[in-house]
This record gives C-alpha cells, sequence and structure tokens, in this order.
C-alpha cells in the first residue's frame, strides 16, 4: 500500500467500503428527506476527498476505519484500490452535480433526483456488495479503454468480480 499523502490504498478493506457507502445512504438520505441542501457540499467535499487521498481527509472515512470498522467481529477482505477509487470518481461527479444544482442554482428537486441515484447505488454496495462502479472499471478495462498496468490484480477479475478460475 503506498503511503504518500494524496495517495489511494491498494487494496482496500471491502468491509470498510461498504461502510462508507452506508453512511453516504444516510447522509443522501437525511438531505433528501429532511430538506438540508447544504449536505450536498458534505457529500462532495467526502467523495473529493476519498478519491484524492483514500480516508485520510474524508472525515466519514476516518470514522470508518479508525472507528467502526476496527471494533466490528468482521474479517478483513481486501479487493484491489483502483476499481473502488473509480467508484469514488463516479460518486464525485454525482455528489458535485447534486452540490451545484442545490445550492448553486437552489435547484433542489433535481438535485434530490440526483442524490436519489447516489442512494441507490450506495444501497447497493453497502447491503449487496455490489460495486456498480467497480463493474464499469472492469467493462472498461476489458475493452482497453482503462490500460492493465492501472489494476495488475484486477486482470484476474472476470466481469462478475469472482476470480477467474484457471483450468486444473
Amino acid at each position: 500500500m503506498s503511503e504518500g499523502l494524496f495517495s489511494f490504498p491498494n487494496p482496500v478493506n471491502e468491509v470498510s467500503a461498504r461502510l462508507v457507502a452506508a453512511g453516504v445512504l444516510v447522509i443522501a438520505l437525511v438531505t433528501i428527506i429532511f430538506n438540508i441542501p447544504w449536505l450536498t457540499l458534505v457529500l462532495a467535499y467526502g467523495f473529493v476527498a476519498r478519491v484524492l487521498a483514500g480516508p485520510k481527509f474524508s472525515p466519514l472515512g476516518l470514522l470508518v476505519t479508525k472507528v467502526i470498522t476496527p471494533a466490528l467481529p468482521f474479517q478483513e477482505k481486501l479487493v484491489p484500490g483502483p476499481p473502488k477509487r473509480f467508484a469514488q470518481a463516479i460518486g464525485v461527479v454525482f455528489s458535485v452535480s447534486a452540490a451545484i444544482l442545490a445550492v448553486g442554482f437552489g435547484l433542489t428537486a433535481a438535485a434530490y433526483v440526483v442524490l436519489g441515484v447516489l442512494a441507490v447505488f450506495a444501497f447497493l454496495e453497502s447491503v449487496f456488495g455490489f460495486c456498480a462502479g467497480c463493474k464499469v472499471f472492469a467493462v472498461l478495462m476489458h475493452f482497453g479503454v482503462i490500460p492493465e498496468e492501472v489494476c495488475e490484480r484486477c486482470n484476474n477479475l472476470n466481469l462478475s468480480g469472482e476470480p477467474k478460475s484457471s483450468p486444473a
């Protein structure tokens, strides 16, 4: 795992990733249900911070990796970091778009639609471990859009995210 200030962890603990997604889901739902548009800025900051440096500058990421995950009895499950970073980058697009719509233009209804889509994908990740951004990453690698060097360990994954079985 690289230790630079602006580095993303590789590998990533899947348990922590799912818990961060649960936090994103809660913040998104609170934003929509209680009509608190400025919380879109909190979500946007968190996604940008996690893309740039993993959990180092993300309050949610730090809470999950330093407090919640260590307190839980779950076994660490390491997965490749680049697909998770790609998924976080997609989260940047959605959360920043929602923040611009809500705070920049006062278009909270449109912002909440965007946030609702983000919440659906955060739900899928947190509850089922289905990382849609990771699946898109795998498809882009398969078609050569993302070079194999970006994620050597990902070369052993198929589009379902499970390791490819080798002939015996």
